[in-house]
């Protein structure tokens, strides 16, 4: 679903275009509106811009198209800024992760509203509130119940086999959407030169790891590859990844103290590149009866035979 996003201020043409599924309108099941929030990207470490669903029973990754040379008509209107913002649910359980692996460190089993706390990103605690997470906790956590109180402490080996299990399900949607990977496909124009019987499973399991690894710091995507007894490769190839000249942006869009910057009116085009001084005195000369360079390699006209 495409909507038409808008936050308050002074300036005109303040608003972005987004798609986003249907299920974050959904206000009138839950309390509160979605609203944009400052968390800890579980793969960079730095602040990334999510975005928390009504009642924070959903969490939602926000990533931007980009294009240096496009803009949108909103109404009667242009707005400068032509960048699409995609919002698609996350599992919060990534960035979970994180938290869980630090307090693991001390060997001991605590409390999650405890572990899951961030003085720079005091938002984090609301991921809490998000539909099946605590439940969900078991996959990546031992869990020990005292006295009716649930206490948790992270276990590599259960995460282990969680990520495999998600590695494992991105193999079987790539193959339904008959997605080419590893050398079948051409990374630049983005072209299947093999079908998808020449691909080897190992090929798909590269794929959905480097997809997956996204949301991992490097050490745990390390450990992945690892545990899905795949060598690590010297060199990046065609099994990760392709990347597309106009595509969804590689970073997370990063947030500021103005978590909506990235349709700041202040964004300004890239300027065009600066001339040489070389290349300012040859446009001045006066080119009037010279012919173009490729007039001297072009192929002769034969004279026709009278």
């Amino acid at each position: 679903m495409a909507t038409k996003k808008k936050r308050t201020s002074n300036v005109d043409n303040d608003s972005w275009v987004v798609i986003a599924p249907d299920s974050i309108n959904d206000t009138h099941k839950h309390d509160g509106d979605p609203a944009f929030v400052r968390l800890r990207n579980p793969s960079t470490d730095a602040a990334s811009l999510y975005m928390l669903g009504g009642g924070d029973v959903q969490l939602y990754e926000v990533k931007a198209f980009e294009d240096d040379f496009h803009s949108w008509f909103v109404g009667q209107t242009v707005q400068r800024d032509g960048r699409l913002i995609f919002v698609t649910p996350l599992d919060p359980l990534y960035l979970i992760l994180p938290y869980l692996i630090k307090s693991g460190r001390e060997g001991k089993f605590q409390p999650v509203d405890q572990v899951v706390k961030d003085e720079e990103f005091p938002a984090c605690s609301r991921l809490l509130n998000c539909t099946r997470t605590l439940a969900s906790l078991r996959h990546i956590a031992e869990e020990k119940e005292v006295g009716g109180l649930k206490f948790h402490r992270y276990s590599q080996e259960r995460t282990m086999n969680w990520l495999k299990k998600k590695v494992e399900r991105t193999v079987i949607a790539l193959k339904k959407r008959n997605v080419s990977v590893g050398e079948g496909v051409k990374s630049s124009t983005y072209v299947r030169v093999k079908s998808e019987s020449d691909n080897q499973e190992e090929d798909f399991l590269r794929y959905a790891h480097g997809l997956i690894s996204e949301y991992l710091n490097e050490d745990l995507s390390k450990a992945l590859l690892r545990h899905l007894e795949l060598p690590e490769l010297v060199s990046p190839k065609e099994t990760e990844p392709p990347s597309k000249k106009r595509k969804l942006s590689d970073k997370p869009v990063e947030a500021g103290e103005d978590y909506t910057k990235f349709n700041s009116a202040d964004f300004a085009r890239k300027p065009p590149k600066k001339m040489t001084a070389a290349q300012k005195s040859l446009a001045k000369v006066d080119k009037t009866g010279m012919k173009p360079m490729s007039s001297f390699f072009s192929p002769k006209v034969k004279a026709e035979k009278k």
